[in-house]
């Protein structure tokens, strides 16, 4: 039975996705915010069968991302897939007690750490694979890495639009670093869903959630993409990124800045 862990699962694209997984009696890591949202969505998940394992850990709080990498390392020697997938959309300027703007810390940042962490139990998994879901608003995103944390102007929108282009930086380098047979790493656009994020940021609307989850699952099992690598996807095809999501000269320095963003807990 392979494992997966998908963050933010007890809501959303990420639970539907949880529940598209168990449904195919894939063993789930169901990661929360906290530990007693984490245990009540995965005990109702439990209930209609499967293997839900509750896992937990605040992205505002990078120390909270490095204990929840032990839990992993802890339940599970192996690690075929992990699904990065937690995200908000903040109105307003927060900053986290990190320092980092909240936006850039629980969509990019925190997923850097936690990747970074549960690589060896990726590794032991021959051809695991890395799901990052991004979306189609990396377009519009613009890294300015003299104000990354959005300290001089802050916009909701572009501070959201920049967190996805990071995952797509993101998602090419760590692909650039690991044979497919060893590790793939993809990204990808849900397309436009009715979630909480959705209603925040955009004022509502989209396609149910279930739909949302289709090209998470689609990356994380068919064997078609078994050695695909450093893709962008979208409705469970390829789909053309952003000239700048394939800089890979941007992408190494996002990752250097990173490196140095989290040096603390790694």
């Amino acid at each position: 039975m392979p494992t997966v862990l998908i963050t933010g699962a007890t809501d959303g694209i990420g639970l539907a996705t949880a529940r598209a997984l168990l449904a195919l009696d894939w063993q789930v890591l169901v990661h929360g915010r906290n530990e007693a949202r984490a245990r009540r969505v995965t005990h109702t998940l439990g209930a209609a069968g499967g293997s839900a394992i509750p896992v937990w850990g605040d992205f505002t709080r990078l120390r909270e991302v490095a204990a929840l990498a032990d839990q992993i390392r802890t339940l599970t020697p192996s690690l075929a897939v992990l699904i990065n997938n937690a995200g908000v959309y903040d109105s307003q300027r927060t900053v986290t007690e990190d320092g980092y703007e909240r936006t850039f810390a629980v969509n990019y940042l925190a997923h850097f750490l936690l990747t970074r962490r549960v690589l060896p139990c990726l590794l032991a998994a021959p051809g695991a694979r890395v799901v990052h879901v991004s979306s189609g608003t990396h377009h519009a995103g613009q890294l300015d890495f003299a104000d990354l944390q959005g300290n001089t102007r802050y916009d909701a929108y572009r501070a959201y639009c920049n967190s996805k282009l990071a995952n797509m930086l993101f998602s090419n380098a760590l692909a650039a670093r690991y044979a497919p047979k060893q590790l793939t790493s993809n990204a990808l656009h849900p397309g436009v869903i009715a979630t909480k994020l959705l209603r925040v940021g955009f004022g509502g609307g989209g396609a149910p959630v279930a739909a949302g989850a289709e090209t998470s699952v689609y990356l994380a099992t068919s064997p078609a993409v078994a050695a695909r690598t450093g893709g962008y996807f979208s409705a469970g095809r390829a789909a053309k990124a952003a000239r700048p999501a394939g800089d890979m000269a941007l992408a190494e320095r996002l990752w250097a800045v990173s490196e140095t963003l989290t040096a603390g807990f790694e």
